[in-house]
C-alpha cells in the first residue's frame, strides 16, 4: 500500500510539475492552428477565387499592360510596366508569380499592332517578381519578392517593404483582377 501511495504522490508531483512548468509547451502539442481569417475583400483571395472557378485552377503565361511611371535613371522619360502572371491552384509554394518587365512607353499605334504578350517578350529583362502563396497581405511566410542589384545583375530576394506590398496589391488590383475578370466575361476563361 505504501508503494501504491508513493508511486501516485509522484505522478501527481510529475503532473504538477509538467502543467506548471512546461505548461506553454503543451499548447505546442496540440493541433495544428488554422492560419488566420482572410478579408473577403483581400485581393490575392479574390484572384485566386476567379482563377479557380473561371480559369479552372490553372493560368499559364497571362500577359497584360500595366501603369506607367517615370525612369528614375532618365527623369522625364516614361516606362511601361508589363505584367505576366502564372497561377497553378495545385502547388504548394508559389501558387502565384508575377513577373514585372519595363519598356519604354507605348505610342497609341504600338498599343493596336502589339499584344500585351509581344511587349513583354520584347523587354529584355525581369525587373521584378513576387512569388505569393497564401492569400493576405503580400509579406507572409512563403510570398518572395526579388528584384534586381543596383548593379544590374539577374534578379535577387529583397525585402519586402511597405512600397513593394502596395505595388503588388496595385497590380492584382487594377491590372489583374479587372482583365481577368472580362476576359472570362468574355468567354475566353479556362
Amino acid at each position: 500500500m505504501k508503494t501504491s501511495a508513493r508511486t501516485l504522490v509522484i505522478i501527481g508531483g510529475a503532473v504538477f510539475a509538467l502543467l506548471v512548468l512546461g505548461g506553454a509547451d503543451l499548447e505546442r502539442l496540440g493541433a495544428k492552428d488554422k492560419a488566420p481569417q482572410v478579408s473577403s475583400d483581400d485581393p490575392t483571395l479574390r484572384l485566386y477565387n476567379l482563377l479557380d472557378s473561371k480559369y479552372n485552377g490553372k493560368l499559364d503565361d497571362y500577359c497584360v499592360l500595366a501603369d506607367v511611371v517615370n525612369d528614375p535613371k532618365n527623369p522625364g522619360q516614361p516606362q511601361q510596366h508589363v505584367l505576366r502572371v502564372e497561377y497553378a491552384k495545385d502547388t504548394v509554394f508559389g501558387k502565384l508569380r508575377i513577373y514585372v518587365r519595363t519598356v519604354a512607353q507605348l505610342t497609341p499605334e504600338q498599343l493596336k499592332a502589339y499584344t500585351a504578350k509581344q511587349v513583354y517578350e520584347f523587354g529584355e529583362a525581369d525587373s521584378a517578381k513576387f512569388t505569393k502563396t497564401d492569400p493576405g497581405a503580400f509579406g507572409k511566410a512563403g510570398d518572395v519578392y526579388f528584384e534586381p542589384p543596383a548593379d544590374g545583375a539577374a534578379l535577387a530576394t529583397a525585402p519586402v517593404t511597405p512600397e513593394v506590398q502596395a505595388r503588388y496589391e496595385r497590380y492584382v488590383t487594377q491590372y489583374l483582377l479587372p482583365a481577368l475578370e472580362k476576359k472570362a466575361s468574355d468567354g475566353a476563361g479556362s
